[in-house]
């Protein structure tokens, strides 16, 4: 259950410090589960630079990064998949932006086949995000816009 977030986290500040979007500008990166911790964690995550004395390979990562490591987790593109948290779903916006969410509800691991995970998280976003153009954002331009997908009209 908790393995995932961490994994992912994990997964992400590696990716991040091992300098893939400076070597790779345009890559789009999406964080399932809302990032995993990165947005619940975000002030640790902006005094990373303050521990270098502690960690030598800290302040060589560092020293690669053209910016400050907050920059780039803010460069992130999560999903929704939080599963009835209407306090996590808000942090998630808060921190990446209504324009760097995009609705995910993990299923088809939803032991009521969607009844469960799919409304809850729909009412996650419709209170964390105001109704208008960023709720639509987040429940299909978002997607629509990163995955190039266009549909008729």
């Amino acid at each position: 259950m908790f393995t995932w977030v961490f994994d992912t986290t994990i997964t992400i500040c590696r990716l991040i410090f091992a300098g893939i979007y400076d070597r790779y500008p345009c890559l789009r990166l999406i964080a399932h589960h809302g990032g995993g911790l990165i947005p619940h964690f975000s002030g640790r995550i902006a005094t990373i630079p303050a521990f270098t004395e502690l960690d030598p390979t800290l302040n060589d990562a560092l020293e690669r990064l053209q910016k400050p490591p907050i920059e780039y987790f803010k460069m992130l593109y999560v999903d929704t998949a939080m599963f009835g948290s209407p306090h996590g779903a808000q942090c998630v916006v808060d921190f990446f932006g209504a324009d760097h969410v995009l609705f995910g509800t993990d299923a088809p691991f939803d032991a009521r086949g969607g009844s469960t995970f799919i409304p809850a998280t729909i009412a996650d976003v419709e209170g964390a995000v105001p109704a208008g153009e960023a709720r639509t954002a987040v429940f299909e331009d978002n997607a629509r816009r990163l995955l190039r997908v266009d549909l008729p009209v």
